[in-house]
């Protein structure tokens, strides 16, 4: 697969798609089981900001801007590093399947990221995005106590 593909990748969930929703956006949530996130809303132009990285000695500031919001269905905001080039698109989808939801999550503009910056490799998104799909977030949204 090539790095100017977007990167793709589907999971499916046991809850309704308001479950969904709410977790990814509400900040409470999401502390649950995305990012430490200090403010969050999902209204279109609201940025909100959080440090992440392979480990506490390589930490990157990510700056991102919510640039689409259809309620219950779709969140899409820009993905920044300050300090680097580049900018890429992260974009949250809901389709309800009766009682499931299947998620997809797209991650475009990969390749105007730093090549010199091994931790911006593709490689690394897809592992960070497939556990944070398929491993946070599906044991978070499907535990019993989760409205």
């Amino acid at each position: 697969m090539k790095k100017e593909e977007a990167l793709v990748i589907e999971q499916t969930y046991r809850v309704p798609a308001r479950k969904i929703w709410k977790a990814i956006t509400s900040r409470e949530e999401m502390q649950e089981w995305y990012f430490n996130l200090a403010e969050f809303k999902p209204e279109v132009g609201f940025t909100f900001q959080f440090l992440s990285g392979p480990d506490e000695n390589r930490q990157y500031l990510h700056v991102c801007t919510i640039t689409e919001v259809v309620a219950g269905q779709k969140l899409a905001y820009s993905w920044q590093y300050d300090g680097y080039p580049g900018s890429t698109l992260v974009v949250f989808e809901l389709f309800a399947e009766e009682e499931q939801t299947r998620l997809r999550l797209t991650h475009k503009g990969l390749e105007t990221l730093p090549d010199d910056t091994p931790d911006f490799a593709r490689a690394n998104f897809e592992a960070g995005w497939n556990w944070i799909i398929g491993t946070a977030l599906k044991e978070y949204a499907e535990k019993a106590n989760v409205q």
